[in-house]
């Protein structure tokens, strides 16, 4: 890990760093919802990822390489495709409380309907399979 940090030391778009969680970064683990350690963490800051792949320097690097640095969002729209652009800026456009409620909605239907919607798509495909 400290070779990945020093690899990167000094660029101005991605970071590679530690955090006690112990110690110092305590907060920021909890923040972050690390419970177990060693965790690596990657992506925007106010929408961190869980990173699963290979632990050797080589594989951290390659996903480093071609993962880190700015992605996609509101403070960097030119790295968005055309629909993307128009959806952030969209959202962008409207209240804080119009778009906590869009929200909302969006977990609504992904905890409440997906479920439903998976079991008739397991009824219907069972029933075809009996015909």
């Amino acid at each position: 890990w400290d070779k990945l940090m020093d690899e990167f030391r000094g660029s101005p778009t991605s970071l590679v760093a530690d955090v006690d969680c112990t110690a110092d970064g305590k907060s920021l683990c909890e923040k972050f919802s690390i419970g177990g350690y060693p965790s690596i963490k990657y992506g925007d800051p106010a929408e961190m990822k869980d990173y699963n792949g290979g632990r050797t320097f080589d594989d951290l690097k390659k996903f480093a390489e071609e993962n880190l640095g700015p992605t996609c969002g509101p403070t960097n729209l030119d790295l968005c495709d055309e629909d993307v652009r128009k959806k952030i800026e969209g959202y962008m456009q409207m209240s804080a409380d119009r778009l906590e409620g869009k929200v909302r909605n969006a977990i609504r239907v992904f905890e409440e309907e997906v479920p439903v919607m998976k079991k008739v798509l397991a009824h219907n495909k069972k029933a075809k399979e009996e015909l």
